[in-house]
């Protein structure tokens, strides 16, 4: 299994979802750079946390429209796994990737720290590893990550079994609605999540279910 992780201008985590990826069984991760659009053959990617182009405009809006990504889109549309995390969320939902759009914190402030998500759905290529029920602790820093969705479209996201995780114990940290941590596209091969699981992979952090996300994604691979 061959990652490849997206670095754009102001990225952050794109190291550490790099390392979060190495550490599967079997996998590299390569890094793409944001005005290069070849992928390089890689059976994933993955678009991380960060404040791309340094959220000028609206969060992800510019990096919507770099190289990279159209490569990205096109990836996608062929049935490619795509992972975006924090900041890479926002850019697949500029990119009509994902369903919905991230707005500001409810309380319109930065949050940094660690919250429970739970599985809403087990059977995707993303929560595969996972158990429906089973709380993953995983971090959240960020300042724009109120999911929302009109609410015909949260009915249809529902139904379709889209959403992959919520904030668990009523830990919902930034107002989203249906408490939605992550959500998938309708074929299920792109997935965007607020949390982030690459800083959940190591003992040291205290937790390492993060990993199962990326574990989860190379068995879908084969």
């Amino acid at each position: 299994m061959r990652f490849g992780v997206i670095r754009f201008p102001g990225s952050c985590d794109e190291v550490d979802a790099m390392l979060a990826c190495e550490r599967v069984p079997g996998a590299s991760a390569v890094l793409l750079w944001h005005r290069d659009p070849d992928l390089g053959g890689v059976d994933a990617v993955v678009v991380p946390g960060g404040f791309s182009y340094g959220d000028y405009l609206r969060v992800g809006a510019i990096a919507r429209f770099s190289p990279v990504m159209e490569s990205v889109i096109r990836f996608a549309r062929a049935g490619g796994l795509v992972l975006g995390i924090c900041n890479g969320f926002q850019v697949l939902c500029e990119a009509r990737l994902l369903p919905g759009a991230l707005l500001p914190n409810l309380e319109r402030r930065f949050i940094c720290r660690q919250v429970g998500v739970e599985v809403a759905q087990a059977s995707m290529p993303f929560t595969a590893d996972c158990a429906v029920g089973e709380v993953l602790s995983i971090p959240v820093k960020h300042t724009t990550g109120c999911y929302y969705a009109p609410p015909a479209d949260l009915e249809a996201l529902e139904a379709a079994g889209q959403v992959l995780l919520r904030y668990a114990h009523d830990g919902n940290p930034n107002g989203s609605s249906n408490d939605i941590a992550g959500v998938s596209n309708a074929a299920g091969n792109v997935f965007g999540l607020m949390p982030h699981p690459e800083h959940a992979v190591d003992p040291l952090t205290g937790s390492v279910d993060g990993l199962k996300i990326f574990t989860s994604m190379a068995h879908a691979h084969g």
